[in-house]
Parts: structure tokens; sequence; C-alpha cells
């Protein structure tokens, strides 16, 4: 599949087009010309939203699921990532707060600033 040239996006009808170039190639292989087109779009689109929108006030596990969806991304790939489904689930369900660990790699992954993530929020017993 040929490859895109891409700048920054500023206009609305240009981030249109990154989302839907993003859902064609957000499987891509690790390596291949569209993984690293797929990173340029994730860096591009991330500018551009936090240029125009705000983020939620909401607390860092509702913003975490918040920024899943808005990536395509499920608990399974958060656990990718960070190494353990288990405490991942715990995480998402209110069962264990975020370790620094988490809040860097969640940071990086779903494009938040870790000031967001630092927050306190209360757990589930």
């Amino acid at each position: 599949m040929k490859t895109h040239n891409w700048f920054l996006i500023e206009s609305e009808k240009d981030y249109s087009k990154a989302l839907e170039r993003y859902e064609q190639i957000k499987y891509s292989e690790a390596g291949t010309a569209e993984y690293k087109e797929l990173k340029l779009l994730i860096k591009l689109i991330s500018e551009y939203e936090k240029s125009t929108a705000e983020l939620p006030e909401v607390d860092p596990v509702e913003l975490i699921k918040i920024r899943m969806e808005e990536f395509g991304y499920n608990p399974k790939e958060l656990a990718l990532v960070y190494g353990d489904k288990g405490t991942v689930s715990k995480m998402l369900n209110y069962k264990r707060s975020l370790s620094l660990n988490m809040i860097r790699k969640f940071s990086d992954l779903l494009k938040i600033p870790a000031d967001l993530l630092i927050r306190e929020y209360p757990l589930n017993p």
C-alpha cells in the first residue's frame, strides 16, 4: 500500500484525512514504511488535538479509557505495553492505582500529559 506525505494538521479536513489513514494502517508491522507513517500520524493527530481541544476534567482512569477509545486500543493492548494484564485490569476497574511506570508508559502511548495521570482518585474496595 502506498504511504502518504504528511504535513502539520491545520484544519478539520486534514484531521479527518489523518484519522481515516490512521484507521487503515493502525495494525502495521514494526519496521515497515506504514509503521513509520503510523507513528508520524499519531504524533500529528495528537499535536492537533492538543491545540484544538482540552482534555476533559476527569480522573486519570477515565482519561485513559477515553484515550483508549479514541486511539482504538483495548485493555489487552495496554497490557502488552505495560507487561501485566492483571495489573492493567485492576487499574481500569479502580482496584489498583496507577504506578509511576504505568503513568510513563500510558502517557507516551495515549498521548496524555503525565501531570494529568498523577492526580489522586478514589479506588473501589
